[in-house]
């Protein structure tokens, strides 16, 4: 059986968030990706904390792809080190991950 996980990365602005996404549906990177915003993040960057405004954007895909993925986030990507981390979708029902299956390269 294939692995799914979601992937979240976030950005200053929802036109980058929109950006990543689109060039990962475009490319069948994901099945889909969902953009939540704005968020507030509090976060430590260069010995500093730091709070910012940022928009969520949560990717399915499957777990074969991730580098791929990452790649592109981080070739999108304004900051110097974007949030990338994936998690496991552990269950999900069958006509999903047949959507999701089916929507990526």
């Amino acid at each position: 059986m294939k692995t799914f996980i979601q992937i979240s990365t976030t950005t200053a602005t929802k036109e980058e968030a929109q950006k990543i996404a689109r060039y990962l549906i475009e490319q069948k990177l994901a099945a889909c990706a969902q953009i939540l915003g704005p968020i507030e993040s509090t976060y430590v960057w260069k010995d500093k904390v730091e709070t910012a405004g940022e928009w969520l954007c949560l990717i399915k895909t499957r777990e074969a792809l991730f580098d791929k993925v990452a790649n592109a986030i981080k070739k999108l990507h304004p900051y110097e080190t974007p949030e990338i981390i994936a998690v496991p979708i552990k269950q999900g029902s069958a006509q999903y991950l047949q959507w999701i299956e089916h929507s990526l390269i």
